[in-house]
């Protein structure tokens, strides 16, 4: 039986909006429209009533990533590291003992995607949870406690990047989820014309 929203300990949220979108042309992917709405706001719509605080991390266009009305964090290295130096930044910032990342190009994502994490996290008592739908652990979505802080910090410096590398070396746990949309990443501006409604 999992625990009950008033038990479960109080979650932050990054979404994952730093990157140099290379597949998207260089565009700023969270500013990228999706039937005339950028892709961070429809995240931030499924994400936000999930959480307890949010936080988007963003490396350009600061201002205009300002006026979702979240705090912005950019990277605290100039040289866009990828998505864990922005998990990294909120883990700094955050004021809850979990993290919830998710990047900005998921815009169809579970409304019960943080209550099935986290129950799974505090049943198994594992370091990260994360989510695999179709046979395909996404990554890039998952929940972490804060207390990962200093391990990621020096992963990082050691010149770490990459997310399943990391997570390798966490106890971890894996939430099955069935329908494999609500994880689609929309990486191009031909997937995102082919996902318009």
């Amino acid at each position: 039986m999992g625990i009950t929203a008033i038990e479960r300990s109080k979650i932050s949220a990054i979404i994952l909006a730093g990157g140099r979108a290379k597949r998207m042309g260089g565009a700023d992917k969270g500013l990228a429209l999706l039937d005339d709405r950028p892709l961070a706001a429809w995240v931030l719509e499924c994400i936000a009533p999930q959480v307890d605080e949010l936080f988007i991390s963003a490396n350009r266009n600061l201002d205009q990533y300002r006026l979702f009305g979240h705090p912005v964090l950019p990277d605290t290295s100039p040289d866009f590291q990828g998505p864990l130096a922005g998990l990294l930044r909120a883990m700094t910032e955050a004021t809850h003992p979990l993290i919830l990342s998710v990047p900005c190009d998921t815009p169809f994502l579970p409304g019960d995607l943080v209550g099935r994490l986290a129950d799974a996290l505090d049943e198994s008592g594992a370091d990260i949870a994360i989510p695999v739908c179709g046979g395909q652990a996404h990554r890039a979505v998952c929940l972490c406690r804060r207390s990962l802080l200093p391990g990621l910090e020096n992963f990082l410096l050691q010149g770490g990047r990459r997310v399943g590398e990391w997570q390798s070396m966490l106890s971890r746990i894996e939430v099955p989820f069935d329908d494999e949309r609500r994880f689609l990443n929309l990486n191009t501006a031909d997937e995102l014309v082919a996902c318009s409604l």
